[in-house]
């Protein structure tokens, strides 16, 4: 059977307080809706329906990437609603339902309740929960059959007493969806159409209702304001560090420890705290991250060394390369193996070869520096002439002296020396030595001038 998978994301969560409508606020850098729609996407053969409302526009331009199919709910009206506006756009075999501010359901729990769908059954994810306070809850008969769902505020004393509650997520065919929908009265507390009253129809029709649960219930968990969404970021976090270290990763506090992309990793590696990935990131053994780094859509290669405070973005660090503290490589850098640049060095779009060492306090940008050349404390290259970039290349072994300025476009041959505080502007020849500073003078007898007083 074909799979129709309709994410609800019409509502605006007035309890985020907040002008983000709720399913773009974000959990590990991705919005709450982008986590379902992935998940959602890796189902096979789904088509995904996505309910948009409030904030529409937004909606629809975070999610521009993907294939999709967008219903427009103007007025939020409640659940069975929201499925209603995709009702014309279904095919004719299963359909799933899911929410974009649930980001944390697993495509493994969506599998095993779509295997319970057929045209004599429909299928519901449930959950038991010590604390069942604001949940739709399970009503079965004598026989232990689901026969309906009770909303909280429409529940009795013994109704609220039962801990097995809807997690909302279910899936039935959609010509179950096209007999239910219609039927559905909004004759409730919230004066709302519930997506939930399909399920006494169900049971009055003769349709079995299979109710399945998540391995953990933090897969159905939702987010309806600030509180909630800090608490699954975290336990999202928790998931992803217990993966890293059972792959060989050594995390010196997994709950200071920040995923927000994917990770490539080897064995043997050890990160510190605070330490943020971002994109796509890929490790390899033996490499060594100290505390307060952010690295995001790079590669270090085996046995790179990224010390404290570091930030890394679009870079890769060839093997046994190190940087920082405090070093900054920006696009495009490229660090050969044993490459170091140390704190306060800046790099971008720049490729330095094996055994290049940048100290310290220093801008290499748009350059193509040798191998075994040694970059002075303060040396910058001028790539800017304030309408485009011009590039330094710098040949094996040269030393550049400190405080040095070279002003691209400029070529300097390998094993060439410039002196400290030159300014070179000019192509420098293999082996030479460039000075280009001023001439020092030294008066004698110089008196410095005093302070005059004031009446």
């Amino acid at each position: 059977m074909t799979l129709d998978v309709v994410i609800l994301a019409a509502g605006q969560g007035t309890r985020m307080r907040s002008k983000t409508p709720k399913v773009l606020h974000t959990l590990a850098g991705r919005p709450l809706v982008r986590h379902v729609v992935d998940t959602a996407a890796s189902l096979e053969e789904a088509r995904l329906h996505v309910v948009v409302g409030h904030g529409s526009e937004a909606v629809r331009r975070a999610l521009a990437e993907k294939e999709l199919d967008f219903c427009e709910q103007s007025e939020q009206k409640g659940t069975g609603h929201a499925v209603a506006q995709a009702l014309d756009s279904l095919s004719d075999g299963k359909v799933l339902v899911l929410y974009g501010d649930v980001p944390l359901i697993q495509p493994k729990t969506l599998r095993t309740l779509l295997e319970g769908v057929d045209a004599q059954h429909m299928a519901l994810l449930t959950v038991n929960l010590d604390d069942p306070t604001g949940y739709g809850r399970i009503v079965r008969n004598d026989d232990d059959a689901v026969v309906a769902i009770v909303e909280h505020k429409d529940a009795d004393a013994k109704q609220r007493a039962i801990q097995e509650c809807n997690t909302g997520i279910m899936a039935m065919t959609a010509e179950q969806l096209r007999r239910w929908l219609p039927r559905l009265s909004a004759e409730n507390a919230q004066g709302e159409y519930y997506l939930t009253d399909v399920i006494a129809m169900a049971a009055a029709d003769g349709i079995e209702i299979q109710a399945t649960q998540p391995a953990s219930s933090i897969e159905v968990e939702g987010i309806n304001d600030r509180r909630q969404l800090a608490a699954l970021e975290r336990a999202y976090q928790c998931r992803q560090a217990e993966r890293l270290m059972a792959a060989g990763v050594s995390l010196s506090d997994p709950a200071r420890f920040d995923l927000r992309g994917e990770v490539t990793v080897g064995r043997d590696i050890q990160i510190d705290v605070n330490v943020i990935l971002e994109g796509a990131v890929t490790i390899e053994d033996d490499v060594i991250i100290g505390p307060n780094c952010v690295i995001k859509d790079s590669v270090l290669r085996r046995g790179a060394v990224v010390k404290a405070n570091s930030h890394l973005e679009g870079a890769e660090m060839g093997e046994g390369s190190d940087c920082g503290p405090f070093a900054r490589l920006r696009p495009g850098t490229r660090l050969g193996a044993k490459a170091h640049v140390g704190n306060f060095v800046e790099t971008k779009n720049a490729t330095l070869g094996e055994g290049v060492k940048a100290g310290h306090l220093s801008y290499l940008g748009d350059a193509e520096i040798g191998r075994d050349t040694n970059i002075g404390a303060g040396t910058i290259t001028c790539n800017y002439d304030g309408a485009n970039k011009h590039r330094t290349q710098i040949g094996e072994a040269v030393f550049v002296g400190s405080n040095s300025s070279l002003v691209a476009p400029v070529t300097i041959g390998s094993g060439a020396t410039i002196a400290a505080g030159s300014t070179i502007t000019r192509a420098v020849e293999d082996d030479e030595l460039a000075i280009g500073r001023s001439r020092q003078v030294v008066k004698q007898g110089w008196q410095r001038p005093v302070k005059i007083p004031k009446d």
